[in-house]
């Protein structure tokens, strides 16, 4: 059955990556990303993959949670429903990695915006739904000043801390619909593969960025995860696995989901 999938940060790396995998299964698609141009491009090559693909294009600066507001009215305008959210963004290192309203743009991108989209979408999808958050074997207790702006940190720090507060929101938020839907999963698609990310970060060309993709197309479409509710998956070890242990300390997640909804009713 063919299903209306969003592909964050679909214009390189694993991104691009799975969208090539859901159009070659003759999904419909939507593409994310910040660069109009680049967008534009990858919808016209995934449709030179596939004559009949349907693929559809949104532009938005995830660092700016205003556009994400936006971006949320235009999907729910232009598509009435999606099937899966695969909240594939991510960001590492950057020349500017403060953004204009003060906050670390790891911290945004990899964290803030996804959880922001993913409450908003939230009424777009129906119980069957789900939501793949990209996550890391890189995680770090998270430290509320550097999440709300107030502390610097090196660029493997706020990723990994990034990487940590998402996974932690995607549990909570996995076990709060776990019952009604739809089923919100976080996944590590396997340590260094060659994404620009990791190119950039550690300077080597890394594993077939296909490992990654593939165990995005499962968890937004296989029967081993419909039941997956909260879970972290590990695609180092092939398996579900405990996350780091702050994801389980469930004062601690009330917390970072707190700053978070704060930090969002204030910019967006």
């Amino acid at each position: 059955m063919q299903k209306v999938i969003l592909v964050t940060g679909a214009t390189d790396g694993i991104g691009f990556e799975t969208a090539k995998m859901l159009v070659e299964q003759n999904h419909h698609l939507i593409v994310h990303g910040r660069s109009a141009a680049k967008v534009e491009d990858v919808v016209n090559k995934l449709q030179a993959l596939h004559g009949n693909a349907k693929v559809e294009s949104v532009v938005a600066d995830l660092s700016n949670l205003k556009a994400v507001t936006a971006m949320v009215t235009e999907i729910a305008e232009r598509f009435g429903k999606i099937d899966v959210l695969i909240n594939n963004a991510g960001v590492y290192s950057t020349p500017h990695t403060i953004t204009d309203d003060g906050l670390d743009v790891r911290f945004v991108v990899n964290t803030i915006a996804p959880y922001y989209l993913t409450k908003e979408l939230l009424p777009l999808l129906s119980s069957s739904g789900r939501v793949v958050n990209l996550s890391s074997a890189a995680q770090a207790p998270v430290n509320i000043d550097a999440l709300e702006g107030h502390r610097t940190l090196g660029d493997g720090d706020a990723y990994a801390q990034s990487k940590l507060a998402l996974t932690m929101w995607s549990r909570a938020l996995g076990l709060a619909n776990q019952h009604n839907g739809p089923m919100i999963v976080s996944v590590n698609p396997k340590s260094f593969l060659g994404s620009k990310m990791v190119k950039d970060a550690y300077g080597i060309a890394g594993g077939d960025l296909s490992q990654g993709a593939d165990i995005l197309v499962r968890a937004g479409l296989s029967d081993e995860f419909n039941h997956a509710h909260g879970k972290y998956y590990d695609n180092d070890i092939e398996a579900f696995a405990q996350p780091h242990s702050q994801a389980l300390d469930d004062a601690k997640v009330a917390e970072v989901i707190a700053s978070i909804k704060s930090l969002i009713t204030r910019l967006a």
